[in-house]
């Protein structure tokens, strides 16, 4: 595909092979990135599952800390799942010592807050803007949303808590829909990325 848009997977730690495939199978031109000259060249990120800590301690070791909270702040269509949650929210709950966010959602997130490890589960979750069945959430460690700002909208809710959430560009859900088969989720945020590509960039 011609106009496939160029998206990004943050490949400092976590499930990042996962999401390259997916957003493959959503007709994406998928790249790991590092370096702020990585992320420089796609039109959109995704920030995968793993140890929210230790992202957010390789970003700034990588450099890439001050380049992606610029380029969200600019309109950068992006996409957290779990740990990837926790860095897009303005603040966190209950943070480590020495984490940061990146930001771009008005968000308080609560750490692993459906549980440790082997407390992991599945669960069908209907998230609003995906047609068809409900998708089916892989929750590890998950974090849950505690509250939004008014400009967040709420996507899915379980257990009485929330687990996907959008704001503008930015989309977030606390469970790993890429570990699944189903590419809606990652065909949703590669709809957004083309919306926001400016048509000469097409």
């Amino acid at each position: 595909m011609t106009d496939a848009p160029v998206i990004g997977v943050l490949a400092l730690q976590g499930d990042v092979r996962e999401h390259l495939i997916a957003l493959a199978a959503a007709d994406a031109v998928a790249r790991p990135v590092r370096r702020p000259e990585e992320l420089a060249e796609v039109d959109g990120l995704v920030l995968p599952g793993g140890e929210s800590t230790t992202i957010s301690k390789l970003a700034i070791l990588f450099g890439v800390m001050e380049p992606l909270r610029a380029r969200v702040r600019d309109g950068m269509p992006v996409y957290g799942t779990c740990a990837g949650m926790i860095m897009l929210a303005d603040k966190i709950l209950d943070p480590r010592s020495g984490q940061e966010t990146i930001g771009g959602i008005d968000m308080i997130v609560r750490r692993n807050a459906f549980g440790r490890q082997n407390e992991s589960f599945e669960a069908a979750v209907d998230v609003r803007g995906v047609e068809g069945d409900p998708v089916e959430g892989v929750f590890i460690r998950a974090p849950w949303v505690e509250s939004v700002g008014a400009g967040t909208e709420v996507l899915a809710e379980h257990d009485g808590h929330i687990v996907a959430v959008r704001q503008g560009n930015a989309l977030a859900t606390s469970f790993h829909p890429e570990l699944t088969g189903d590419h809606r989720l990652h065909a949703l945020f590669v709809e957004m990325v083309r919306a926001n590509r400016t048509p000469d960039a097409l």
